[in-house]
């Protein structure tokens, strides 16, 4: 009986898989993932990292009121400026809207 040749090992440069092939076929006949060690310093970094996020969703939710309260305000000085123009200017074509484009 002759005897089968040997399984390549290839280690993949990406994911660090550990691929065995067969020469004759050219296939993947098997694999074996890489395995990272998890290490507490990922961890502890990842709880510092989730405590700080409650701050910065504080501080954005702050920040998102603020441009709401200030908004009303902004809408009332355009339209009161686009009333002292149409006022100024009654011979001039009101602006096209973007129904109007089509």
């Amino acid at each position: 009986m002759p005897k089968a040749p040997a399984l390549i090992q290839v280690t993949c440069p990406c994911c660090q898989a550990e691929l065995f092939i067969d020469p004759a076929t050219q296939a993947v006949i098997r694999h074996k993932e890489h395995v990272k060690p998890p290490t507490h310093a990922d961890i502890e970094s990842a709880v510092q990292r989730f405590k700080g996020e409650a701050g910065r969703r504080e501080d954005a939710f702050q920040k998102s009121v603020e441009q709401h309260k200030s908004h009303s305000d902004i809408l009332n000085k355009k339209f009161d400026e686009m009333l002292r123009l149409a006022k100024e200017n009654p011979d001039e074509p009101p602006p096209k809207r973007d129904i109007d484009f089509d």
